[in-house]
Order: C-alpha cells, then structure tokens, then sequence
C-alpha cells in the first residue's frame, strides 16, 4: 500500500522547513525511523525520519523548497500493507506501471552514486553530499560523519572544508589538495546593486532562515526599546577571585555571561508579563524561564536554549552555556536543544558594542542585550568625590502589543538589582 510522508512539526511555532538534503532516491528502500531527508528550520537542521518500512516510489519535493508542516514528502510502497482498492481498480494500476511516473525532484548529477539508505556499509551519503565530495576533491573516509548511524551530511563536509580554508594542512596520500571554491565574477548586467567585480555568493539554508525569521519579527512585531546603565564592579572582582580556580576544576572558563543569565532569569521569574508571547491572536504567559542565547558559528546564527535558568546556579549556567555553543559549533545539537525559549538574552558586549537594539526572536515578547563592560568615572556614594566603576548597557526590546514602558521599566530595575546583589564572596554553585 502506497502512503505518503508528510513535514513533520520539528518545534514549536515552526510551521515549516526548507529542504536542504534528500538522503533517499526513488526506488531505495527503508526501514521505520531511517532518515530520508534533512530540513532546515529557523531553529535547526534537522533528520526527517522514515514513517514506515518500504520503498521510496516518488519523491515530492525538491532540494531547497520550503514546505508547510503537514504537507507531503515523499510516498511510499510499505511493507506488508494491503491495498484497500478493488479489485478493478488494482487491474487498471497494473496496467498503468508505476514506474513510468516522473519524480518530483531532478535526478542527481552522476558524480557518485548514493549507497541504498537500508544497508550499514560505511560511510554512507546522499547523492548532494557525494556532489560535494567530487566538487571539492574528498574522500569520504577522511570526513567526521555526524549523521543518523553514521551517515556523512552536507554539514559535515562544509565544517570540514571550513576547517582546512582557516587551517590548512597537508593532503593525505590518496586525497588531492582541497581548493578554495573559485568566486564567481559578476558581469554589469544593468540591475541595480551590481557592479563590474562584485561576487554573487548563494545565501546558505540557515542564512535563509534567518532572513525568513527575523524579516517576520519587523513586520508583524511593534519593537519598543529601553536602555539602562549598572554599576557590575562587584561581579567584576567576584570573576577575577574566582576565574582559575573555576576552570581548573569545571575545565571551561568562567566568563560575565552567566551572571547576567542568571538576574535576567531570576527577574523573569517575578516578571511573568515579559516571559510571555503573542501567538494566535492570544498571550501566552509562560511558567518555564528558558533562555535562548545567541551562538555564532561562521556567517550563520543559532539560538539554542538554556531550559529552567532560574532554577540554575552560575556554575549551572556556565555549564550549559559551554554545552550547547560547544554542540552548535560541532554540528551537534538537537532539536530540543534548539527550542522551548521563552526570551532571548544576547551577549553583544563580546564584539565591544556599548548600546545596540536587538530584533526579538519571535515569538517571544522580549530580547535583551548585554553590552560591553567598561570603566567609567561615577560619583562616589558620599557624592563628594569620584571614582572609577566598571559600568555596562542593558538594551531591552519589548514587543508593544504585549508590554509598555512600566513593564520593561520593572524588569530592568529588578535586573538591575540582582546584578547589585553580587559581592566578592557569592556562591557560584
């Protein structure tokens, strides 16, 4: 019996994903849970399971199409099913082969041939990724495979390309040296925006998303916007006492992020207006205090979230945070290290800005931005002198439809206080 496979939902509020790999070809056969394809949501990309055991007959969208969840992927001819149409109507299928039907995506260049998606042979590929693999002069062997069963992705050859452009190293024996991708020039062709020696460069699946995403959180999100200033001395002596003997014994570093985390989370919790989100024409007030922070990895930007933050003491919080950029950078986080944040709190200080306006990671109701520590000349308590502070911007965006200055005006100020509250003998566990 023939069934179709349709998007799965691989999130909350995503509602679609874009096709970024086929691991499958018409004909091939898989068992339950076997990925078939790979799709990039705003969140992550992610494996697509097999819903049954069969074989693949039409395959019904193509590499780079954006597809609605719920929508069909593929169909497939499952294994021990039978068909329910009668008798007649399986004599006029017979007569009409099945194989004579186009697939709806384009057979792949015959660069390599794509290993059977149901065998173990090692490494196994999708035709794209044997593309890459001739397109750049590697051999599959000499490639980490991160993949379900220890399938090599497109993810995988392009971290490892990354790798040798900004490392380079000596080729194997049997490998040819790995070219740098030869820029296109681009010609005068008379558009606006383009000029004699400029170079077109394809927008990547994740950089699509992103575009996706935050053009989405402008046009429907009203941002309004707050900054204040805190006086983080306290925490600044409180790292420096603590810094060595914190890596030595957790074996990452103690960095200022984790503190800020840490007041943001425990405000939220006391705020539960600003730990909210607009969906549907409803709010929704979230119990959970999860915190979804920024992680760079090249061009492309990942949101990964701490889940519970204000349950977490500052070693808990550096723990997760060194966890989830460290599975980010690696190519290996999940799914559900991708989703469930409920606000955004994003460490712009790390690039030296002092006052910046974040885009709200839709759909939450807030971002906030943790400028650039740096000393300043304040007035001493007594207001009869001066003296040096180490003093840092907190830029809060605040979705308008949901929050106004009083609400984000409260949250800062109990931010602002939980920052204050740090001294030089604070417990970090």
């Amino acid at each position: 019996m023939k069934k179709e496979m349709t998007m799965p939902r691989l999130g909350e509020s995503v509602t679609e994903g874009t096709i970024v790999d086929w691991l499958v070809q018409v004909g091939d056969h898989v068992e339950e849970y076997d990925p078939i394809c790979e799709v990039q949501t705003v969140k992550v990309v992610a494996e697509v399971p097999s819903s049954f055991t069969g074989t693949i007959t039409k395959v019904l969208a193509a590499t780079d199409d954006t597809i609605a969840v719920g929508a069909p992927l593929a169909e497939i001819d499952v294994e021990g099913a039978v068909e329910e149409a009668a008798p007649a109507a399986a004599t006029a299928a017979s007569a009409t082969p099945e194989t004579s039907a186009e697939p709806a995506a384009p057979d792949p260049a015959p660069v390599a041939a794509a290993q059977p998606a149901a065998t173990t042979d090692a490494p196994r590929f999708s035709p794209a990724v044997a593309s890459l693999l001739a397109k750049y002069r590697l051999h599959a062997d000499d490639i980490p495979a991160t993949g379900h069963q220890g399938r090599l992705t497109r993810q995988d050859v392009e971290n490892f390309m990354a790798e040798e452009v900004s490392q380079p190293a000596p080729a194997a024996a049997h490998q040819a040296p790995s070219p740098v991708p030869t820029p296109i020039p681009v010609q005068n062709t008379g558009f606006d925006g383009q000029l004699p020696g400029d170079i077109i460069t394809p927008g990547s699946s994740v950089r699509k998303a992103i575009a996706a995403h935050m053009s989405q959180s402008k046009n429907e999100i009203p941002h309004g916007w707050m900054m204040v200033e805190q006086d983080v001395s306290n925490i600044v002596v409180l790292r420096q006492k603590e810094k060595a003997n914190f890596q030595k014994r957790e074996g990452f570093k103690l960095t200022y992020f984790p503190f800020f985390v840490k007041a943001v989370a425990q405000a939220l919790a006391k705020h539960p207006r600003i730990n909210s989100s607009w969906q549907n024409n409803m709010k929704i007030t979230h119990k959970q205090v999860n915190i979804s922070i920024a992680v760079a990895k090249g061009d492309e930007l990942f949101v990964p979230v701490i889940k519970h933050a204000d349950d977490l003491s500052i070693k808990g919080i550096a723990a997760e945070i060194n966890r989830l950029a460290s599975a980010v950078r690696n190519g290996t986080a999940t799914a559900d290290d991708m989703q469930g944040g409920t606000f955004t709190v994003n460490n712009t200080g790390s690039f030296g800005s002092v006052a910046s306006m974040g885009i709200i990671n839709y759909p939450q109701a807030a971002i906030i931005q943790i400028e650039s520590i740096r000393k300043a000349i304040q007035p001493t308590p007594d207001g009869r002198g001066f003296t040096f502070a180490d003093m840092v911007n907190l830029s809060l965006s605040v979705d308008h439809r949901l929050l106004d200055g009083v609400a984000a005006g409260g949250f800062l100020k109990d931010v602002k206080k939980n920052l204050a509250a740090y001294g030089p003998d604070s417990n970090l566990y």
